[in-house]
């Protein structure tokens, strides 16, 4: 199938694109965080699944479907305490590799504001 591109001049981006660098760097940082969430709950979360099924149901005290709910509600908020604590040292590199402009933004971004943080020659007194 060929895709006639003179059908394509009404086609419009959803989202009209950032205009200035700042909101720019904004929609990067909102990106990433989202990114990372996503990678870090997905791999936890599995990763939880798969250990909790390698331990059979116990002979007593087994709460049965409720039990299941209640494993299931602890395993997301576990997955959301490994997120925080530790996503970003794999999900960095993924993003970098999925999203290079937007990762490029923020190093960018970063180095200006390490270097405003760095120049002493504007905490001179008067």
């Amino acid at each position: 199938m060929q895709i006639n591109t003179a059908n394509l001049n009404h086609v419009r981006p959803l989202r009209s694109s950032a205009s200035s660098n700042d909101e720019q760097v904004a929609g990067a940082r909102d990106l990433k965080k989202a990114y990372g969430d996503f990678v870090g709950k997905t791999f936890f979360g599995q990763m939880l699944k798969s250990m909790q099924q390698t331990v059979g149901k116990p002979a007593y005290l087994y709460g049965g479907q409720t039990e299941e709910i209640f494993r299931g509600q602890l395993n997301e908020q576990l997955a959301d305490h490994m997120t925080k604590a530790s996503a970003e040292k794999f999900a960095d590199p993924m993003f970098r590799q999925q999203f290079p402009k937007q990762a490029a933004l923020l190093d960018e971004a970063k180095k200006k504001s390490a270097a405003g943080m760095t120049d002493l020659s504007a905490l001179r007194r008067r």
